[in-house]
């Protein structure tokens, strides 16, 4: 009995440890439609929290407009909009286009996993086997006095696991604080003509540590869109529209905006760094989204409304399916939403991800592995990430629960009230949940 009772009990701490799982019923949750917020476990009183924090927002003047949506059991209990596209322009509106930067990269991962699941490439596959001008990378040691890189080899090619979860040792450029992100702006990674020029300039730089070191925010879901367009001979475009826009009917989410669209992109701002006022963002940053890119990024070249987004949000909590559209399977969105990263990386110093901070990273995705430990108010197992401009989402499983929020507004973190504006919509979303039985 003694054996049993210890067995019981690692069975129980392993269940609070696994992915959370997708029940049937949810995969057979519908199409989004508007609820009561009481009839899915939320007050109304309290939720109204959220509608206020996000309007003061506006008309304290720290976003010039939002969006947000809120959705539990496949039901929308809260769809809004605030304030206006552009200062002094129009009223924001719920079907308002966003610039959502690096939400792009869970779609891309979509994109990935649905030819993972066809059989075409294995996560402990070497890039280089998909990507041979990977096969002789080198790593930055450090600087000779005339400021050229002093470099090793790789002691080994990144893994598709590690370009999956930026633990490949490749940088971005998003930054220029230190000398290999500053030579990735230099180079105009970002902006090749090219996806040819852009995998012959990124394997021409050096890698910022070796592989599976560290985690390091890099251009590897760039890497992606190639590997996508390679293995299905597709451009990415196309192959989104086919395999994932198309079937989620996701109507207004692409790489571009056709003429009749651009009066409903939300004008991209920034924050002066010496008035702090909002001022139009004209930057590296700011894409052309008027004509389709002589290279679409998978790493951060979508737009997508609030709506459209959510479809794709609430395809993953169903495990992969939405309205009859397939995607993927339930197991592969587990695999997706699991944590990916090594010991070696979790314990490296000054880690985003690491126990301690009770949160992991699986595929393109971030994970909440202890809620605790987080400091969070979020399910276990719940899976996210956000864009440049200042958009997020998350999806919790185990309440059966997804949010998004957009906004406009490049290095918003530049603004205290803006730095956390995910956490704090968390705390005020879950504060509203009295009934999570429901």
């Amino acid at each position: 009995m003694r054996i049993r009772r210890v067995m019981a009990a690692a069975l129980a701490a392993l269940s609070l440890t696994a992915a959370p799982a997708w029940s049937a019923s949810r995969t057979q949750s519908a199409a989004l439609a508007p609820a009561a917020p009481d009839s899915v476990g939320f007050s109304p009183e309290r939720l109204r929290r959220l509608e206020a924090y996000m309007r003061g927002l506006v008309d304290q003047g720290h976003v010039p407009g939002a969006t947000v949506l809120l959705a539990r059991h496949g039901k929308i209990v809260a769809f809004e909009a605030y304030g206006r596209k552009a200062l002094d322009g129009p009223p924001m509106t719920r079907d308002t286009v966003f610039r959502i930067y690096s939400q792009t990269k869970p779609v891309t991962g979509v994109a990935m996993m649905i030819l993972f699941e066809e059989g075409r490439w294995r996560l402990d596959d070497p890039v280089s086997k998909y990507v041979p001008e990977f096969a002789n990378l080198r790593v930055y040691k450090g600087q000779n006095p005339d400021g050229t890189f002093v470099t090793e080899p790789a002691s080994r090619p990144p893994t598709m696991r590690e370009i999956m979860t930026h633990a490949g040792g490749f940088a971005y450029g998003l930054r220029t604080d230190q000398p290999v992100e500053k030579a990735y702006r230099d180079s105009g990674l970002l902006a090749s003509k090219t996806p040819q020029a852009f995998i012959d300039t990124l394997a021409k730089l050096p890698l910022a540590s070796q592989p599976g070191v560290e985690w390091r925010y890099s251009a590897s879901v760039d890497v992606q869109g190639y590997i996508v367009e390679k293995l299905s001979g597709q451009s990415l475009a196309d192959f989104m529209q086919a395999r994932i826009f198309g079937p989620l009917k996701m109507t207004d989410t692409g790489f571009w905006l056709p003429p009749a669209k651009q009066d409903r992109l939300a004008t991209l701002y920034a924050i002066d760094p010496k008035s702090g006022k909002r001022v139009v963002a004209d930057n590296f940053m700011v894409l052309d989204v008027s004509k389709p890119p002589t290279v679409a990024s998978g790493g951060g070249g979508l737009v997508s409304t609030t709506a459209d987004y959510a479809r794709f949000a609430q395809m993953l909590l169903n495990g992969g399916e939405l309205d009859g559209a397939r995607i993927l399977a339930p197991a592969t969105v587990r695999l997706m939403a699991s944590n990916h990263l090594s010991d070696a990386v979790m314990a490296a110093p000054g880690a985003l991800f690491s126990p301690a901070r009770g949160r992991g990273f699986g595929l393109d995705l971030a994970v909440v592995a202890d809620p605790a430990r987080a400091g969070t108010l979020q399910g276990q197992g719940t899976f996210s990430w956000g864009g440049a401009a200042g958009t997020w989402f998350w999806v919790d499983p185990k309440n059966d629960l997804l949010m998004l929020g957009m906004i406009h507004i490049l290095g918003k973190e530049a603004d205290p009230a803006l730095a956390h504006i995910d956490e704090t919509a968390a705390t005020l979303v879950y504060q509203a949940l009295v009934d999570p039985a429901q």
